[in-house]
């Protein structure tokens, strides 16, 4: 496989991702994926926006958001963030406090 097809492949999925984060599994939490898999929609983001910033294009933290999320954060948070519960607070602050 040559490099250009193996990068169209890996943005293909990385927008598959995207997608089903975003549409197919908005009941996922953020917590709970941080809690399982060490990682969220956040941390993709902010993926996203070192990427961008490592080619010399200028993004924020909130822009990258809104860059992956589609939306800004706090219409994400009123659309679809539940409140977490304790359990999963217990479980973030063991793994990652």
């Amino acid at each position: 496989m040559d490099d250009q097809t193996r990068i169209e492949i890996e943005a293909a999925a990385f927008r598959r991702l995207q997608k089903h984060l975003m549409e197919d599994r908005t009941d996922a939490q953020n917590i709970d994926m941080m809690n399982l898999a060490g990682f969220c929609r956040n941390c993709l983001a902010r993926w996203y926006q070192e990427a961008a910033n490592e080619r010399g294009i200028e993004m924020t933290k909130d822009e990258g958001r809104e860059a992956f999320y589609g939306m800004t954060m706090a219409e994400w948070k009123a659309n679809y963030q539940t409140e977490a519960s304790a359990e999963a607070q217990t479980a973030f602050k063991d793994s990652h406090g």
